[in-house]
């Protein structure tokens, strides 16, 4: 599909189309002569990429999308001689599409970075081909670890989380409480096996026992025979490594089977704001899970959820938010350098914090995660939410040093030289 000049607020709703470019419009088009010399085609281009119409459409989406625009508007502010463009397309859930699109915006469209992604097995096939091309690659949402593992790249920066990250605190936390024979109800492509292995991993460790896991296919509706293996397995606690609609539909079918009567306690290991929106309080109330971001957190969080919700009508996702920030600092790098050289941009985002609501003076570790604290929470009851979308009641905040797997243990090729 050609490129096609479009104003963001023009899209705002869920994307339909299998690959949709959108230039963000508003900018003046020039750059100092300064900066034009280090510029390629003296525009910084952007490439956000994620789930426009499926299962993780909702806590991606085109509200990614916004969150793109605000990062650059903000950016703009302060540069306002510097161009930048954004192309958006939808890599539907399927990694030869994803690789496909970015391929052409590397090769053909100039494009500098790529973010978002959402998609573990779209993210792992990205990552070799922004290792080929040595391009930058800003990850929200892929969980696997294998991203910062084995598969890692000098130029691949996961922003939000990994499995560790999302399965280690509430395991450790309710293994402690005598919550220690668990099952799992997974989606069965990368993110959900790499979520039950880590899971059963950690467990081991801390003397939980998993009784099994089931997976069910990525755009499946019927929950009802997975979620009764579920049950018959008598395991104290569900885990749920599934996500979006996914999630959505096993919680509302787990009340409709009357699983909700206590005997066995769910876990959502992966759990977004939209999420809960979907399923209701009657459903989500009481569930637990783990976030990196919450828009409720503070008062600087609740300006960028305020401004989000104006452009969007919904408050912003933690991977929405991860991807403003991401993209802020990727723009600073920029501005900072005065180019858009990959490697000279790559390494001033490593050297320098991020300074932002989202993650203020954490640093990217050599692996490529962003280490940032995380904050198990309870979905409230209706009785105790103050506001629209106030949904998340902090129980414990997870330091960074406590969140991420530590550095020692990685299998990622860059970390040996650290060592």
């Amino acid at each position: 599909m050609p490129n096609t000049n479009v104003k963001l607020m023009s899209f705002l709703g869920r994307v339909a189309s299998a690959i949709l470019v959108a230039f963000l419009a508003g900018f003046d088009g020039r750059v100092t002569t300064a900066r034009a010399e280090q510029i390629s085609g003296g525009v910084v281009r952007i490439g956000v990429i994620n789930d426009a119409s499926g299962p993780l459409a909702d806590a991606t989406g085109s509200g990614g999308l916004v969150a793109a625009k605000m990062a650059v508007d903000d950016f703009h502010k302060g540069h306002p001689n510097i161009a930048v463009e954004v192309a958006y397309a939808d890599h539907q859930n399927k990694p030869d599409v994803g690789v496909a699109i970015v391929r052409k915006w590397f090769e053909t469209d100039g494009v500098d970075v790529i973010a978002d992604v959402g998609n573990s097995a779209v993210g792992l096939a990205l990552q070799n081909l922004i290792r080929d091309k040595n391009k930058i690659a800003i990850y929200t949402a892929v969980a696997t670890t294998e991203l910062t593992g084995k598969q890692c790249t000098k130029t691949g920066f996961a922003w939000l989380h990994d499995a560790f990250t999302l399965v280690a605190g509430p395991i450790r936390t309710l293994v402690a409480q005598g919550q220690d024979t668990w099952f799992f109800v997974a989606a069965d492509y990368a993110f959900g096996k790499n979520m039950v292995s880590e899971s059963q991993r950690i467990l081991a460790s801390v003397g939980g026992k998993s009784l099994g896991a089931v997976y069910h296919p990525m755009a499946n509706t019927d929950y009802s025979s997975f979620l009764l293996q579920a049950q018959s397995s008598g395991a104290k606690v569900v885990a749920f490594a599934n996500t979006g609609d996914q999630v959505v539909n096993s919680m509302k079918q787990w009340k409709e089977f009357g699983m909700d009567d206590g005997k066995q306690r769910p876990v959502a290991e992966l759990l977004w704001l939209t999420d809960v929106h979907s399923m209701g309080l009657d459903i989500a109330g009481g569930l637990t899970s783990i976030v990196a971001w919450y828009w409720g957190l503070n008062d600087e969080t609740r300006a960028f959820g305020h401004r989000f919700f104006e452009l969007h009508h919904r408050m912003p996702t933690a991977p929405q938010a991860a991807l403003y920030s991401g993209l802020s600092h990727y723009l600073k790098g920029v501005a900072a350098t005065g180019s858009d050289d990959t490697d000279t941009v790559a390494a001033w985002m490593r050297e320098n914090a991020v300074d932002d609501f989202y993650a203020r003076g954490s640093k990217l570790r050599v692996d490529g995660k962003l280490i940032h604290d995380f904050y198990l929470f309870e979905v409230k009851k209706k009785s105790e939410v103050m506001e629209p979308w106030d949904y998340y009641k902090i129980i414990r905040r997870i330091p960074a040093g406590e969140a991420f797997s530590p550095l020692e243990q990685s299998e990622c090729p860059l970390v040996t030289p650290a060592r």
